[in-house]
């Protein structure tokens, strides 16, 4: 396996893909501990920020990424999980996390309303 090239804050860029699509769904980050448990589930873990913890993809939502294939870039330090995705990607309740241009056009299929998923305070 190769050494993995993780920032000062533990952390990888982590883009995800749709398996058959090729639509890049959402960009995450992963720490160690997040790849391992990808790698051995076959599901998408990643790392929040925000909450500064581990998470895996759909455990409120019900929209899990079963990882297929893991890509790895030529510094070593940023991923592409190929998945085949459950729902959507976005916690916004869209397909994708890219649903709209730079001038606020929105281009993308909403799939869930997030307030009867997650509740009025989540962002």
């Amino acid at each position: 396996m190769l050494s993995l090239k993780f920032h000062d804050d533990g952390l990888i860029p982590v883009i995800v893909q749709d398996k058959k699509t090729r639509d890049v769904l959402m960009m995450a980050y992963a720490n160690e501990e997040a790849v391992h448990f990808t790698r051995t589930t076959g599901f998408a873990h990643y790392y929040s920020r925000s909450r500064k913890k581990l998470w895996k993809k759909g455990e409120e939502s019900g929209h899990f990424q079963r990882v297929t294939r893991i890509l790895v870039d030529c510094d070593d330090d940023c991923l592409i999980y190929e998945v085949e995705q459950t729902g959507a990607a976005c916690h916004t309740g869209y397909r994708s996390c890219f649903f709209r241009t730079i001038d606020d056009i929105t281009i993308g299929e909403k799939i869930f309303d997030p307030e009867k998923v997650y509740g009025k305070n989540r962002h």
